[in-house]
C-alpha cells in the first residue's frame, strides 16, 4: 500500500507591485468619461435657465416689450420644463436611452439658437420653450444613463457628478449672462450657450456607450440585468409604489422649503440683513457654492446609507433655515448661513433620484417625475413665502415658511424609510445570502 503525503498550504496570494496597485486603484476611483459629456449638457441646459435673469432688462428694451412681458421668458421656461418633463419621456419611452438623450440636446441646441437669432418677442419665447422642454427629460433619463455607467454602490456619486453641471451653472449663470450681455449683447450670451450644447452633443455621441441605461439599476429584488419598462403601461406601473410617491413627495417638500426662503432672499439680505444691493450678487454665488458642494458630499453619503443621509440632509435644512430667520439681522451669520442652505438644500437631490428610480424599477417615467416634483415644489415654495410677506409677517417670514416645509419633508422621509428597508440594503442582504 502506497502513502502519499501533501503539504496543506494557503493558496498563493499574488502580490502586485505598489505602482500597480496604485494605477488599478486610480482606475476603479475615476468616474467615466461619459459622465462628462452628461455634466456639460447640465451645465449648458443649467445656463439657459438661470442666465436669462441678468439679461432681462436687455431684452425687454430689445423688443420694446414691458418686464412683465418679459418675465415670461422666466415663468414659459419653467412651465415648459415641468410640462416636457412629463410628456418627451412617455412620448420617446420604447426609444433607446442614448439616442434620447441626443434628440434632447439637439432640442436644447436648437432652442438656444432660435433664442440668438429671434427677430421679435414671440420668437424668443418659443425659443426659451423649446430649449426648456428637454430640461426635466435630460436630468430624468440622464440619471439613470448616468448611474449605469458606474458600479451600483456608485450609482449616487455618479448623479452627483452629472447635477454639478446645473449646480455650478447655478453660481456661473446671472453673472455669466451680465457679463456677455453687456459686453457683446444679450444675443451673445446665447450664442455661447448654443455653443456649449453643441459640444456636450458631440460628446455625448462619442463617449456615452450605446447601451447605457438599457438596464434597471439594482432594485428591492436585487435584479439588475432585467430590462426596464419601456412600454408606457408598464412606465406607469411603477407609480403603484408607495415609495415612488413618498420620494416624489419628499423631493417636491424640500426643494419647496429651499425655494420658500431663495425665492424672496434678496430681500431678507438687504431689508433685514442690512446689505447693500450690490452685496446681493456675492451672496447669491456663497449660495450656489454651498449647491456644489452639498450636491458633492450627499451623493458620497447617499451611496453609504442613502435613507440616513436624506433624513440628515433634511433636517439639516430645516435647521438652517429656522436659525437663519431668528439670525437674519446678522451679516456674518447671513453669509454662513446661506452656504449652508445651498449645502442642505442640495445634498438630498442625488439621493432622491436614486431612491425613486430604485423603486420604480428603472422606469424613465419615474425619474423625469421626479424633476417635474421640484419644479411643483419651487413653485410652492415661492407662492407661500409671498403669501407670507403679503400678510405683513416681514421678508424673514419666508425662511420660517420654508423651515416648516423642510419639516413636512423630513416627516415623509422618516416614514418612507420606516416602511421599508432601502433598495440599497436589501440588495446587500440578498448578496449575503
Amino acid at each position: 500500500m502506497r502513502f502519499e503525503i501533501r503539504a496543506i498550504l494557503p493558496p498563493r496570494r499574488e502580490v502586485q507591485h505598489p505602482v500597480t496597485r496604485w494605477a488599478r486603484d486610480r482606475r476603479e476611483r475615476r468616474m467615466p468619461s461619459g459622465l462628462i459629456a452628461l455634466a456639460l449638457g447640465g451645465f449648458g441646459i443649467g445656463l439657459t435657465e438661470f442666465l436669462i435673469a441678468g439679461l432681462l432688462p436687455q431684452v425687454a428694451s430689445s423688443f420694446a416689450v414691458s418686464e412683465a412681458a418679459a418675465g415670461w421668458l422666466i415663468s414659459g421656461y419653467a412651465l415648459s420644463v415641468a410640462i416636457g418633463a412629463i410628456a418627451l419621456t412617455a412620448a420617446t419611452a420604447r426609444l433607446p436611452r442614448k439616442g434620447i438623450l441626443v434628440g434632447l440636446v439637439a432640442l436644447f441646441v436648437i432652442g438656444n439658437l432660435l433664442s440668438a437669432v429671434a427677430p421679435n418677442y414671440p420668437v424668443m419665447l418659443l425659443g426659451r420653450i423649446i430649449a426648456a422642454l428637454c430640461h426635466g427629460s435630460f436630468f430624468g433619463i440622464g440619471s439613470l444613463v448616468a448611474r449605469s455607467l458606474v458600479a451600483p454602490e456608485k450609482s449616487s456619486r455618479a448623479v452627483a457628478v452629472m447635477f454639478a453641471g446645473l449646480t455650478v451653472a447655478n453660481v456661473l449663470g446671472v453673472p455669466f449672462g451680465a457679463l456677455v450681455g453687456e459686453q457683446w449683447g444679450w444675443r451673445a450670451a446665447f450664442w455661447a450657450v448654443t455653443g456649449i450644447g453643441v459640444l456636450a452633443l458631440a460628446g455625448i455621441v462619442a463617449l456615452v456607450p450605446s447601451r447605457a441605461g438599457e438596464t434597471r439599476p439594482p432594485t428591492v429584488t436585487g435584479r439588475s440585468d432585467a430590462m426596464p419598462p419601456i412600454g408606457l403601461r408598464a412606465q406607469f406601473r411603477a407609480f403603484r409604489s408607495w415609495q415612488v410617491w413618498l420620494t416624489l413627495t419628499a423631493t417636491a417638500l424640500s426643494y419647496g422649503g429651499m425655494f420658500g426662503a431663495f425665492s424672496y432672499i434678496a430681500y431678507t439680505f438687504t431689508e433685514v440683513g442690512g446689505f447693500s444691493s450690490a452685496d446681493v450678487a456675492w451672496l447669491l454665488m456663497v449660495y450656489g457654492v454651498g449647491l456644489v458642494v452639498g450636491n458633492l458630499i450627499g451623493g458620497r453619503a447617499a451611496d453609504r446609507d442613502r435613507d440616513r443621509a436624506l433624513v440628515l440632509a433634511l433636517l439639516g435644512l430645516t435647521i438652517t433655515l429656522a436659525v437663519f430667520g431668528l439670525l437674519a439681522g446678522s451679516a456674518p451669520a447671513s453669509v454662513i448661513l446661506v452656504f449652508l442652505m445651498g449645502l442642505f438644500g442640495f445634498a438630498s437631490v442625488p439621493g432622491m433620484i436614486t431612491r425613486v428610480t430604485d423603486f420604480a424599477q428603472g422606469a424613465a417615467l419615474a425619474a423625469s417625475a421626479n424633476v417635474s416634483a421640484s419644479n411643483i415644489g419651487n413653485a410652492l415654495g415661492a407662492w407661500l413665502g409671498g403669501l407670507a410677506i403679503t400678510a405683513g409677517l416681514g421678508y424673514a417670514a419666508p425662511l420660517y415658511v420654508g423651515a416648516g416645509i423642510a419639516l413636512a419633508s423630513v416627516i415623509v422621509m422618516v416614514v418612507a424609510a420606516h416602511r421599508t428597508r432601502s433598495p440599497a440594503q436589501q440588495l446587500q442582504i440578498d448578496r449575503s445570502t
